[in-house]
């Protein structure tokens, strides 16, 4: 019987065959959801082999950001800067053998940054201990890309965290899926598709496994997006890039290079000098969507000194787990003042979610 690899291989040999045009899409649709289901089932399996290895890193703070570039691009030197951090820095190719933690206080938020070894093609395969590093970086809230001014391409790196199933600064398509124990594969659409046709889909569906299911799509999705959801291993983080060395290169090298880059937010640093590094913090402050919470005891004056520092969206009882593990269990009720309330001192409940800047009474049972 031949093995999950060969299965694999011998369905991309046939995409590789089919000239696609529009007779040919519905099928190459079914054989990339083929596919997407045997590398899901060959990753169960790697991990179930591979459990307790690989890089244990203990997320800590307010949020963590993984940096990700090619060896000897100055991602330690960046944690150095950053954090404060000690990790081995040296002019060659993998010093760094070890994820390093460091932590950035910033606007009163700890942010939590991982240096990691450098990725490099074939990452995703395990080459260099690829997947080890890819692990670490899928559980990261930002990825901050670290590209050298004289070697800007991020292409292989973005192709490696693309086959790891790290989709960048994208959203998770708003698809659900609900299996049944009857009546086939069936499509209901919520607006208008233009990308895929409601054939298609059901075709998909049914190739990659499914038997019975009701498949609800809120949003005008593709192919990819669709495998995205069948897979249900994606994990969507917002990106930046700290384009490193510019103080060794003059505007017009800079512009160049800002044009092979992705379409991301780009942040010019000097890692050596500490150029640019405060408007680095800022860069990963705001990407994160990080926002300030005031509290304010039953029957005292707020704190507007220190704040809590939570995520954006976050709910009462988001801030209840972040002030102590008793306060969410043991919960009555909470007050606001601020955006998110309708008055001033709104009693709302757990589900309630707070905004930057609102001042917050947690009332629990004694």
């Amino acid at each position: 019987m031949a093995t999950i690899e060969d299965q694999i291989k011998e369905l991309e040999t046939e995409i590789a065959n089919t000239k696609y045009n529009k007779a040919t899409e519905g099928h190459i649709g079914k054989i990339k959801a083929k596919i997407a289901r045997l590398m899901n089932e060959q990753e169960k399996r790697r991990s179930a082999k591979t459990s307790g290895k690989g890089y244990n890193v203990k997320k800590s703070g307010n949020a963590t950001v993984a940096l990700v570039g090619f060896p000897s691009v100055g991602k330690s030197t960046l944690l150095n800067q950053l954090t404060g951090a000690k990790s081995a820095v040296g002019a060659y190719h993998f010093t760094t053998l070890d994820v390093v933690p460091g932590v950035l206080e910033y606007n009163h938020a700890k942010i939590q940054i991982l240096d990691m070894p450098g990725l490099i093609k074939g990452a995703s395969k395990g080459k260099g201990r690829g997947r080890e590093v890819i692990a670490a970086a899928r559980s990261a809230d930002v990825i901050l890309f670290v590209a050298d001014i004289f070697y800007p391409d991020l292409s292989i790196l973005s192709n490696e965290l693309w086959d790891a199933a790290i989709r960048i600064n994208q959203r998770a398509p708003d698809v659900v899926i609900t299996s049944s124990d009857h009546g086939g594969i069936s499509i209901k659409p919520t607006i208008k598709l233009t990308k895929i046709t409601e054939e298609l889909a059901a075709d998909m569906v049914s190739a990659y496994g499914h038997v019975n299911a009701t498949v609800v799509i809120r949003e005008d999705i593709d192919v990819e997006q669709l495998l995205d959801v069948l897979a249900g291993n994606r994990v969507y983080i917002d990106a930046i890039i700290a384009v490193n060395k510019v103080d060794l290169a003059d505007d017009e090298k800079l512009e160049k290079v800002y044009r092979k880059l992705p379409d991301l937010r780009k942040v010019p640093v000097s890692a050596v000098t500490g150029f640019g590094i405060e408007d680095l913090k800022e860069a990963l402050f705001d990407t994160i969507k990080l926002i300030r919470i005031y509290l304010k005891p039953q029957g005292q004056e707020a704190d507007m000194d220190v704040p809590l520092i939570v995520k954006h969206d976050s709910t009462i009882g988001d801030v209840c787990e972040q002030i102590h593990r008793t306060f969410r269990p043991n919960f009555r009720y909470a007050m606001v003042w601020g955006d998110s309330a309708k008055f001033p001192g709104q009693t709302v409940g757990i589900d309630h979610v707070v905004k930057d800047g609102d001042v917050v009474t947690i009332i629990v049972r004694r």
